[in-house]
């Protein structure tokens, strides 16, 4: 017998075994509004919600398609399901990393109708990149040797109840998956 998660909705949900019938995007943004950026090493609660809801906003400033953007808004709703590792370590884990991308592929077909196609894939690292930049700067005071990454768009890392998050993600996925 598989193990399943109970999701915030009552779904009984196997992650090594994901079923897009079984994804809800109320679940992804409850969750993820939940989850500590940086495993919770940080000098203020920032969620992994708040970081999606970012990286969309600033693929919006950017100009990139509705697909690009809503991607950015899901790159990492697999943590929903399984967590998260921290980068660092996650190098050592190739079958996470292999669950990882089989459930992030399932999420992207549901949602985006594909996975991602190379390009996409690429935009989307560059954009979670940059924004780590800022992230590590603001909620760990880390100084990178890396040069600043310049944002098209300025924001926050105030602490926001979860209620709050979850509403913007929401409001952000149903304005760019229509």
């Amino acid at each position: 017998m598989d193990c399943y998660i109970t999701t915030y909705s009552g779904t009984h949900f196997v992650p090594t075994k994901p079923e897009a019938s079984k994804v809800h995007i109320v679940d992804i943004a409850h969750a993820l509004s939940m989850i500590c950026r940086g495993n919770g090493h940080v000098k203020t609660f920032f969620s992994v919600g708040q970081h999606c809801i970012h990286c969309a906003l600033e693929a919006e400033a950017r100009g990139f398609s509705r697909r690009i953007i809503l991607a950015c808004l899901l790159h990492d709703a697999s943590e929903a399901y399984m967590s998260d590792v921290p980068r660092p370590f996650k190098q050592y884990l190739p079958q996470y990393k292999q669950l990882e991308k089989q459930l992030l592929s399932v999420i992207y077909e549901k949602y985006l109708g594909s996975s991602l196609r190379d390009e996409e894939q690429r935009i989307i690292k560059k954009i979670d990149d940059d924004m780590l930049y800022y992230d590590l700067s603001e909620l760990l005071g880390e100084q990178s040797d890396q040069q600043r990454p310049k944002m098209k768009t300025s924001f926050s890392y105030e602490v926001l109840p979860f209620e709050t998050v979850e509403k913007q993600y929401l409001s952000l996925f149903n304005k760019y998956s229509k």
